[in-house]
């Protein structure tokens, strides 16, 4: 599920648009737009790796505020994600990654380059990125790596937690000075 468009399956490259609406091309393996930090990363890194064709991510667009979507998308290829599921490096808001494998979130590491052009909106720049990498190198030498998510139940808090918004489990926010606070650190 998501907002993206299946272009050529046997395209080397993918596009995220980021917060921006711009016409997919055919050329593209996948092309869609991403807002957030945590499951849009989620849901990229899940239908790049299930086709072993895409070699590149054009991350282009305008970053979506806040949430850091392109920052976060960066920093998990770079730099991967902590035992908590931290993306290690986001700005993001809430930069975690819940739903899928440390093995998933590697496997994006190694299949793909990603080509940082966020704040690009121009549709013939970006189609020129794309026909530059449409059909650059190989297919990445695995077969396509499946990722099944499963959504995970709310739980309700055990111990009462000050803040006037709970944003998960362990985190709550004092929305008045717009700072969220680490449950277990109240």
């Amino acid at each position: 599920k998501g907002d993206y468009t299946v272009g050529n399956k046997k395209s080397r490259i993918a596009v995220v648009t980021l917060a921006s609406h711009i016409d997919p091309s055919p050329e593209a393996a996948l092309w869609g737009s991403s807002k957030t930090e945590n499951l849009g990363v989620e849901k990229i890194i899940t239908n790049i790796i299930s086709n072993s064709n895409i070699r590149y991510v054009l991350v282009c667009g305008a970053e979506s505020r806040g949430h850091l979507a392109g920052n976060s998308l960066l920093a998990i290829h770079a730099n991967g994600i902590d035992e908590k599921g931290r993306i290690i490096s986001s700005e993001g808001a809430i930069p975690f990654i819940e739903n899928i494998s440390r093995e998933a979130v590697r496997r994006f590491q190694q299949q793909v380059v990603l080509i940082d052009r966020i704040g690009l909106v121009s549709s013939r720049e970006i189609l020129k990125l794309v026909n530059k990498y449409k059909n650059k190198g190989e297919a990445y030498p695995c077969d396509p790596m499946v990722v099944c998510t499963q959504k995970k139940r709310q739980s309700a808090f055990s111990n009462p937690v000050s803040g006037d918004a709970i944003i998960s489990e362990e985190f709550v926010m004092d929305t008045t000075a717009g700072v969220i606070y680490q449950t277990e650190s109240l």
